[in-house]
């Protein structure tokens, strides 16, 4: 898992009236106005507000780098969802990013939906984030890194 300090971050949003720039990261609205003239070489990311539907941008998906999905309240799971359809059904090999109200509790299951890279809320500590992950050294049922739940999975 990736920790994002908001200051060191090279993935930045983009003001309504500027052009394409590397690392440039657009809200949906943004991206469906400027998609057709994004040049294909130049990284871009998306902001997905946590109500918005993954379908909408599934052809889009090759061209992004990064997707950064918001929690508006720790205790709003919808982004989880966001992530595991990204990952299982959709394949999406790029950075997705969890924003917003994200607390050190939900690393564990942030990691098994899919997400790589967390900005944690301003008053979580790095150092618990990172022991939190290691709090389960095994799951029983499967997740998007490991798919198949505990007793299917070959003996070591």
């Amino acid at each position: 898992m990736q920790f994002i300090d908001s200051n060191l971050d090279p993935w930045q949003s983009l003001g309504s009236e500027d052009a394409p720039v590397p690392n440039a990261l657009l809200d949906l609205a943004q991206w469906q106005a400027l998609r057709a003239e994004w040049p294909d070489d130049l990284p871009v990311g998306l902001k997905l507000a946590n109500d918005a539907d993954v379908e909408d941008i599934v052809a889009d998906l090759p061209r992004f780098a990064l997707i950064a999905l918001h929690f508006p309240k720790w205790v709003d799971g919808r982004a989880y969802s966001q992530a595991h359809l990204l990952r299982a059904r959709y394949r999406f090999a790029g950075e997705v990013r969890a924003t917003g109200e994200v607390l050190v509790d939900m690393l564990p299951l942030l990691q098994r939906s899919g997400f790589d890279a967390v900005a944690l809320r301003a008053d979580q500590s790095v150092d618990a984030a990172k022991r939190a992950l290691g709090f389960f050294p095994a799951y029983y049922q499967g997740d998007v890194i490991v798919t198949e739940p505990r007793f299917g999975r070959a003996a070591a």
